[in-house]
């Protein structure tokens, strides 16, 4: 039985959706971050508490990418003291459900069983 072969030309074409898919979730606290904003706008501080073991620097790093990606939004309000809040924007709450289905397939493969294919 001949097996298809995927097309180079059509996978070369897909290779930078992919790579900028990619982009997105590199880092160990992008998903967290992602799924957490999903399910309701949060200040940094707040996220920080949801993430105890993100250092300040990376937290930042990472909102700031998100931002420059366009999957969140910050929006920062004219009062004293200042006050900065994170959401999803449009396109991150589109994604939204595939960046959940991320996390089930982390849940399936860090078992040590395969009792989830039987």
């Amino acid at each position: 039985m001949a097996r298809n072969k995927p097309n180079d030309e059509s996978y070369s074409s897909e290779q930078p959706l992919i790579n900028r898919a990619i982009e997105i979730l590199y880092g160990k606290w992008r998903l967290p971050i992602i799924l957490l904003l999903g399910q309701k706008t949060l200040r940094y501080t707040e996220l920080k508490d949801q993430l105890p073991s993100v250092s300040d620097r990376v937290l930042a790093k990472d909102l700031r990418a998100l931002t420059t990606l366009g999957v969140v939004q910050r929006k920062v309000y004219a009062e004293v003291p200042p006050r900065v809040e994170y959401t999803l924007t449009e396109r991150g709450r589109l994604a939204l459900p595939i960046f959940i289905q991320l996390k089930e397939i982390g849940r399936i493969f860090s078992t040590s069983s395969d009792d989830h294919f039987n």
